[in-house]
């Protein structure tokens, strides 16, 4: 049996500070009974409008979800004593009433944790993988947190097994595996080589925690273990506030590691200890220290280890692949068992105030319908008559927009989807004044996909600005998306790439002293590297200003074939796309800077070209600041 109150240096830390309010916690688990004794007095709120509200008290995500904030949030006074109860918590429920969630799920609440404020982020949970083999939404949303300097804190999972899970395995994670109560690993708690490099042990056996409803339980497993380290990181960050200085969650992540008790057993046995065990003393020392500063200025250096900085990646942190998804542990002390995997992502059982999150919506994606309910289908299929010889069909989109062309007001029982690939991400839903012209533009978006890909009015694509409306929707597959709500046709575009090479070929030969020379077909094709390295290498929820920035830029036809026309003037090819803040802005606005570098494929001695435009996304619809600005650099 371990008492949190008795983990070795916890007691003299809680002397300094049981946490500051400025420290945010994010957990991302399930949904957290936020009426338990256990919380009375705590700064614990929820993430509104992107998951449903109604979930089950009595389900296994929520004791999850409320096991694992009482071991954070709890306060003193009750009954579950928690690590950092004067921290502001943040509940991301992305598990609901299933006990398994898809890594795209999982990457959104990361991302929009991030954008709410938080400094830490617990996962209890992940994915059972190939070393750091992550799908490539989970893998930019951990990224996104290193360039935010925000620490995910993530569980090594209950398989007992030299294996690794996702997110936990992935660079700039601090893994987290568990200590029984004889201090020793765990037997079902993982190792595995990218652990030993980015793994901790705390304890993990036994642990006190709540249960909805008002009761508390005992459990064990990595689960628990994560939230002991994460709320220790949010002291850690709290004693630097308290003393006037910037909270740094990922030199505290370096802190834990460096100052982590060593293994003094045998070396076979050692494998299993990760890269040490939480030392809690020699971590407040290190912090409170001046040599803090050289160690959070040797981590600002270090590569990412992920080639966002020109490097390329160890072979043991190559992201990419698509792995299974993984289901939830049980919430009792029967958490160390390993559960049987099943399809979907599992748990394992400067400002005084978080930054306000701003649920703006510019996506990418592929458009699509859903009936919600069988009676909601047959209803469109008897409406919709014989279509065709064989009668009408209605997952036919050439069927439904005959169909709905017929019959306008037909296209406000659909749940209209954006989808990445073949995975819905959101529901459309016009609203307003004119919503009846946004379904007129969704039909006709419809109609192009559904068009010749050799046809100038093709879509490819389309591009949804909106804004999250708090609400969710379920579909016929029993996924539950969230709605955005769109209020104008204004910024809902479709990539007709056709008109837009036409453009492009139309641009050069107006930038080029010899237009009777300009080669359509590559011109064709480097535009199409652009669009598709940002849809299928750079795919995002467009919910982040930087992901908005990206895919405002990619949807920009003006600005994009103008770049391009300067570039293939040159006779250079398209090589890398960044989005960085800018310095610049005006006041009460989020701008960023999208570069585009273009290389010579002819000739890899010769400058490469940088083009530079700024975009604010403060606004539903993104807008460009300035001229396009260019530059050679070597």
């Amino acid at each position: 049996m371990c008492e949190v109150s008795r983990i070795p240096g916890l007691a003299r830390l809680w002397e300094r500070t049981r946490g500051v309010d400025r420290i945010v916690v994010a957990v991302v688990d399930g949904p957290v009974d936020d009426g338990h004794p256990a919380f009375r007095g705590a700064s614990l709120g929820r993430l509104p409008g992107v998951w449903p509200k109604d979930e089950d008290r009595t389900s296994a995500t929520t004791a999850h979800g409320t096991l694992v904030a009482s071991v954070l949030f709890g306060q003193h006074d009750g009954p579950v004593p928690g690590v950092a109860p004067h921290c502001r918590g943040l509940s991301v429920p992305v598990f609901g009433r299933r006990a398994t969630t898809s890594q795209l799920e999982l990457a959104r609440g990361i991302e929009l944790a991030v954008e709410a404020g938080a400094h830490v982020i617990n996962i209890s949970g992940g994915q059972l993988s190939p070393p750091a083999a992550a799908e490539d939404a989970l893998a930019r949303a951990v990224r996104f947190c290193r360039d935010r300097n925000v620490l995910v804190v993530a569980a090594a999972g209950n398989d007992g097994c030299f294996c690794t899970h996702v997110p936990a395995a992935l660079p700039s994670v601090l893994a987290v595996g568990a200590l029984s109560a004889t201090g020793r690993p765990m037997t079902t708690s993982n190792w595995g080589a990218a652990y030993q490099q980015q793994g901790i042990l705390a304890p993990g056996e036994n642990i006190l925690g709540a249960v909805p409803g008002g009761g508390t339980t005992r459990c064990s497993g990595t689960s628990l273990a994560t939230p002991i380290v994460a709320g220790v990181a949010a002291l850690l960050l709290s004693l630097q506030v308290l003393a006037g200085r910037d909270p740094d969650p990922l030199a505290v992540r370096a802190a834990l590691l460096a100052n982590a008790d060593p293994c003094e057993f045998d070396p076979e046995e050692c494998v299993r200890f990760l890269s040490g065990t939480l030392n809690i003393e020699r971590t407040v020392n290190a912090v409170t220290t001046e040599q803090f500063d050289e160690l959070a200025e040797a981590v600002r250096k270090q590569p990412c280890g992920c080639g966002c900085d020109g490097t390329e990646p160890a072979a043991a942190n190559v992201v990419g692949g698509d792995a299974p998804a993984v289901e939830a542990a049980p919430t009792t002390a029967a958490d160390a068992v390993p559960a049987q995997r099943g399809p979907g992502v599992v748990t394992s059982a400067g400002n005084a105030t978080a930054q306000p999150w701003t649920p703006l919506v510019y996506a990418v994606g592929v458009l699509g319908y859903d009936f919600g309910t069988e009676a909601r289908r047959d209803s469109f299929q008897q409406l919709m008559g014989p279509a065709a010889e064989s009668g009408a069909n209605p997952y036919d989109a050439r069927h439904m927009v005959e169909h709905l062309r017929a019959h306008p007001s037909e296209a406000r029982a659909l749940i209209w989807t954006l989808n990445l690939e073949l995975t819905p991400i959101y529901a459309i839903e016009p609203v307003g004044a004119y919503a009846a012209d946004v379904y007129e533009l969704l039909v006709g978006l419809l109609a192009g996909e559904v068009t010749d890909e050799d046809d100038a009015a093709f879509v490819e694509r389309i591009a949804v600005p909106g804004r999250l409306s708090g609400r969710t929707v379920r579909l016929f597959s029993g996924q539950v998306v969230p709605v955005v709500e769109v209020e104008q046709r204004r910024g809902l575009y479709g990539w007709e790439v056709n008109r837009l090479t036409a453009a492009a070929v139309a641009a050069v030969e107006a930038a080029t002293t010899r237009p009777g020379e300009v080669d359509g077909a590559a011109v064709g094709t480097v535009l199409r590297e652009f669009l598709t390295r940002v849809y299928y290498d750079l795919r995002n929820l467009g919910a982040t200003s930087r992901d908005r920035a990206l895919n405002f830029a990619a949807t920009n036809a003006f600005q994009a074939t103008q770049t391009l026309a300067a570039a293939l003037g040159e006779g250079m090819a398209l090589d890398t796309i960044d989005v960085e803040k800018s310095p610049f802005c005006r006041p009460d606005s989020d701008c960023w800077d999208v570069k585009l570098r273009f290389f010579d494929p002819e000739n890899n001695r010769r400058a490469r070209r940088v083009y530079r435009f700024t975009i604010d996304v403060s606004d539903v619809l993104p807008v460009t600041l300035g001229e396009v600005r260019s530059w050679s650099e070597s």
